[in-house]
């Protein structure tokens, strides 16, 4: 039943709406006799199809304005695509020459590592012989050392045979071992013990010094002129008239006195002093004196020269053989100047004495003194050059 009045109301509706269109008014006959029949159902069915119509306008409009945003969007994400594409082009573009860049890095790299790793390959092969050279010359440095150490010993003996002292060995062997001791090996080590042993052996022994003998030979050569012989003593005079002569000089110098008892002083003094001067003079002209060699007396004053001057030959003669490393002639000189300064020389003068003291000293010191060889050292030596 529904159906069937829904279709009768269908062409009134129709025919309303097509009225209401066309601007024609509904003829009024009709509208009472149809609104009794229609007046519910059809008002309810034209609300619905508004509401209807309605919602579908309002569907397409939504839909075209979603289909509206939906292609602006479309184009603004293409529009994104678009750019990114170009700045992906650009980076990849930028990529693709840093890349070449890296490669060209790379292999301008690899050509440096190339010739670094030449290099120091070159630069180990030459450290390398640089240490053999450095050892080699070690080596050569050590053994040039030892050999000037060596030469230095054995010009030192040479030096200590002619002068006859030790100081030239001694003073060689102490520079060998200030020199030796900056190195610090075992084998070196070896030659600075050997060093110390015969430095000690050297010290230890006594030996005369030449220089200082030959100069108390030279004092003694000087001094011959000027000894008192027997036969030609010295005039001495008395110290004690000497002094009453000083003591009175002034007294004496004085102005001459005025009275009489002044008078006879002076005389008095004046007459000591005469007195005491004729004394001095009778004493000297006789001597006492105890003689063991007459002959000594019997020089006389042109031979006494001669006498001076043989002494002075033998000195020099001793001074020589002390030179010369002749102990055993010089021992002989000396011994007979020695006998000729007791036989013909005054031995009360200060002088003489003196003078014999240096002959003896001179004479005790003489004396052959054999110098220790440092065979220690030069064995050690050696063996160190040889390399043992």
């Amino acid at each position: 039943m529904k159906s069937t009045v829904t279709d009768n109301a269908k062409p009134a509706v129709d025919a309303a709406a097509n009225s209401a269109s066309a601007g024609v008014p509904a003829a009024p006959a009709a509208a009472p006799a149809a609104a009794p029949a229609s007046s519910g159902p059809a008002a309810v069915l034209s609300n619905s199809w508004w509401i209807v119509l309605a919602l579908l306008g309002a569907i397409g409009v939504a839909a075209i304005t979603l289909a509206l945003l939906s292609q602006q969007r479309i184009k603004s994400l293409e529009q994104e695509l678009v750019r990114r594409q170009q700045d992906s082009q650009g980076q990849a573009i930028e990529a693709r020459a840093v890349a070449q860049q890296a490669q060209e890095v790379a292999r301008s790299v690899e050509t440096k590592i190339g010739l670094i790793e030449g290099r120091v390959a070159e630069t180990a092969l030459q450290r390398s012989q640089l240490e053999e050279l450095i050892q080699q010359l070690s080596r050569s440095r050590d053994e040039n050392m030892l050999a000037d150490v060596d030469a230095a010993i054995r010009v030192a003996m040479q030096q200590s045979a002619i002068t006859g002292s030790a100081e030239p060995l001694a003073a060689a062997l102490r520079q060998a071992e200030e020199r030796l001791a900056r190195v610090k090996h075992p084998r070196i080590e070896r030659v600075r013990r050997a060093l110390a042993r015969d430095l000690e052996r050297v010290r230890a022994v006594a030996v005369s010094d030449i220089a200082v003998l030959t100069s108390k030979l030279d004092d003694v050569v000087r001094a011959i002129d000027e000894l008192p012989l027997l036969a030609h003593p010295e005039r001495q005079q008395s110290a004690v008239p000497r002094k009453a002569a000083t003591a009175t000089a002034p007294a004496a110098a004085s102005a001459p006195p005025t009275e009489g008892v002044a008078w006879i002083n002076w005389l008095q003094t004046r007459g000591l002093q005469l007195g005491g001067r004729v004394w001095d003079e009778i004493k000297g002209l006789v001597r006492v004196n105890r003689i063991d060699n007459p002959e000594a007396m019997l020089v006389a004053p042109e031979q006494a020269w001669f006498l001076r001057e043989n002494l002075k030959l033998r000195l020099l003669n001793a001074r020589l053989a002390l030179l010369s490393r002749q102990f055993d002639t010089a021992q002989s000189d000396l011994r007979d100047v020695q006998a000729a300064l007791e036989r013909y020389f005054d031995r009360s003068a200060r002088r003489v004495v003196a003078t014999l003291t240096l002959v003896r000293q001179v004479a005790g010191q003489s004396q052959q003194v054999s110098l220790p060889r440092p065979d220690e050292t030069l064995a050690a030596l050696a063996a160190a050059q040889a390399g043992r």
